[in-house]
């Protein structure tokens, strides 16, 4: 009811305005040098405000081929103290009562004139409908997390989010590609190489200083996104707007949501106009993504930040008005009704050694990039939030991702050290990232849920030796392996592990006693990776055996000829099959092996292990 009344304010306020029919629509091939007009947007609050508009002339080409730009110069309101500001875009323009585009791009920092480019309206609705059009197409391969330490929370979010500004780049590549009606030639190349999207402000509520600077950092390089310090408030809720809610109009403040709960985020930008009950907003990508997923919601704007450099205009959301489903070059585009089903994320933190146990619950957006690479920016924010309180130590992630359809993918890991907390939250990203962005099958997470559980003792062990207590090996027989540990005090304790050694091997055998690392390059090898994998089902089976830093490897080697088909290890394959396989080697799909695997086993311990041992051993008959 709140924000009805604040549209009927706002209405009210706008009702000796003559304002323009948005279903009349001016074609690019029309607009002039000299042309004057009106635009719309909100300062404050939810109350509409004019500011006009000198059109000083079309560049062609200026965001890539058959792209183009209106050039204008704005006026009125705060724009002379202000000059254009992050949170506009989308502003619809008007000449003669006729929508010609929406405001798009600035010239970014330090500019000293309103001067910006608008969107022309036709190029909006031409992408939508393409793009409605149009088969959804798997977005990539996946982009799996870096192996090993050190894991830079800036590094790793740059990466997940790669993908993501790959695909943003809307901007000339040269000034010579741009032409232009009604500028001379070398201006306009000049003005089209600086035009760059109006930064959307990234509202984030509950996330720490260092989080959003890591996400701006990371993120934000493309000029498109800015974060903002928000109030975590009440999170909008799902389904249909209440039905007296006061319907959307073009210049309004307008929310593109990508988590909601203890932790929200959203994007805010303007209306540029709403066909029936098809909306069209910002003028430029948010993040660019293709087929989207994301909560429109309405957005009130608390106040404008004036800066020399860049002003910002900063918004909160308010309660879901339908579903923005594309997210375009030309802008984001969105149906009123019920807003998209999100993916329900649980975080709890307990310390083993003291009294502190929080939990977070949050919802993130269905995305193959955005729902782990949001995860991830969860998890993060809370060893960011809380770590101050442990220390440095061990921490021990436990997490399960259940997806539709298929098994749950349960994951996890120990990390210890001055690095704990970032090995941590990456070992979340890690098996997210893969499924989400595997091309294999389309992944849909019903919920994930994550336990995080610290010490302030950083609990490492380093593997001293290892060594069989038997004079004779036979096959068939099980003999007592040892394995010395010098842990983080100093001290050392001896871990035995009963092998069973196949009644079948004998001969030179190896055996090696590794920590994770050692044993997954030993297993990627094998033909045992995530990458490995050929189907979705091997893809899961995979991650629900990843090794942990809390485990001794053990593997038997032996000198024995295979191959790995179709992602699947075949150890000890007869010649005559090897030869087979071997002259289908065209198909691409087939990897030799010169050795092989025959038993695997671990060693559970209470601490993070390094090192590794490798022993050569002669087996007889048994």
């Amino acid at each position: 009811m709140r924000g009805a009344a604040c549209f009927a304010a706002a209405a009210a306020l706008l009702g000796t305005l003559p304002l323009p029919a948005v279903t009349a629509r001016m074609p690019l091939e029309e607009v002039r040098a000299g042309m004057t007009g009106t635009g719309i947007t909100v300062f404050e609050g939810t109350t509409r405000e004019r500011f006009d508009v000198d059109v000083l002339g079309v560049l062609a080409n200026a965001v890539g081929p058959r792209r183009h730009l209106i050039v204008a110069r704005l006026a009125g309101g705060p724009l002379a103290e202000t000059g254009v500001v992050q949170g506009m875009s989308g502003s619809p323009v008007y000449v003669d009562d006729r929508l010609i585009g929406a405001l798009s791009y600035g010239f970014g920092a330090f500019s000293t004139d309103a001067i910006a480019g608008i969107t022309p309206i036709e190029e909006m609705a031409a992408t939508d409908a393409a793009a409605a059009a149009a088969a959804v197409p798997l977005r990539g391969a996946a982009r799996l997390p870096p192996a090993g330490p050190p894991f830079a929370p800036a590094a790793l979010l740059a990466h997940l989010g790669g993908a993501l500004m790959e695909r943003a780049q809307p901007f000339a590549r040269r000034p010579v590609d741009v032409r232009a009606d009604g500028l001379p030639a070398a201006e306009a190349g000049r003005i089209g190489a600086l035009l760059h999207p109006i930064g959307t402000p990234v509202g984030m509520g509950g996330f720490v200083p260092e989080v959003r600077d890591l996400w701006s950092e990371a993120l934000g390089g493309a000029g498109i996104v800015t974060p903002v310090a928000t109030a975590a408030g009440a999170a909008p809720q799902g389904g249909a707007a209440p039905r007296d809610a006061a319907p959307l109009q073009p210049g309004d403040a307008v929310g593109a949501a990508l988590m909601r709960g203890d932790l929200t985020m959203a994007g805010t930008g303007t209306v540029t106009l709403v066909d029936d009950d098809r909306v069209y907003a910002f003028g430029h990508p948010f993040y660019n993504i293709g087929p989207a997923q994301f909560p429109m919601t309405r957005a009130r704007v608390t106040t404008l930040l004036p800066s020399r450099a860049q002003s910002t205009r900063l918004a909160s959301v308010g309660e879901v008005l339908g579903t923005i489903d594309q997210d375009r070059a030309t802008g984001i585009f969105g149906t009123l009704g019920p807003g998209p089903a999100l993916v329900p994320v649980t975080i709890t933190l307990a310390a083993d050694d003291r009294d502190l146990r929080e939990s977070f619950a949050f919802e993130v957006v269905h995305d193959r990039v955005l729902t782990p690479l949001l995860t991830y920016t969860g998890v993060l924010n809370t060893f960011f939030a809380w770590t101050r309180q442990v220390g440095a130590g061990t921490y021990r992630v436990e997490g399960t991702a259940r997806l539709r359809g298929r098994p749950a993918v349960t994951f996890g890991n120990v990390f210890a050290g001055d690095a704990a907390a970032a090995g941590a939250a990456a070992a979340v990203a890690a098996p997210l990232t893969t499924l989400a962005v595997n091309r294999l099958e389309p992944v849909a997470f019903d919920r994930i849920d994550i336990a995080i559980t610290s010490s302030a003792q950083a609990r490492t062990a380093t593997v001293e030796r290892a060594w069989i207590d038997a004079d004779r090996l036979r096959a068939g027989a099980t003999v007592p392996l040892r394995v010395a540990l010098r842990d983080w005090e100093g001290r050392t304790a001896v871990e035995t592990l009963a092998l069973p050694l196949p009644p079948h091997v004998t001969g030179t055998v190896q055996l090696l006693v590794a920590d994770a690392a050692r044993a997954g390059r030993r297993d990627l090898a094998a033909g045992s990776h995530p990458r490995s994998a050929r189907t979705l089902p091997q893809l899961i089976r995979t991650l629900n055996t990843l090794r942990r830093n809390d485990r001794i490897y053990v593997r038997l080697i032996v000198p024995r000829r295979g191959a790995v088909v179709g992602g699947e290890p075949l150890p000890g394959l007869p010649a005559s099959v090897l030869a087979v396989l071997q002259g289908d080697r065209a198909g691409g799909d087939v990897t030799d092996l010169h050795d092989v695997t025959v038993g695997t086993w671990e060693i559970e311990t209470d601490r993070m292990v390094t090192g590794s041992r490798l022993l050569t051993l002669s087996v007889e008959a048994g």
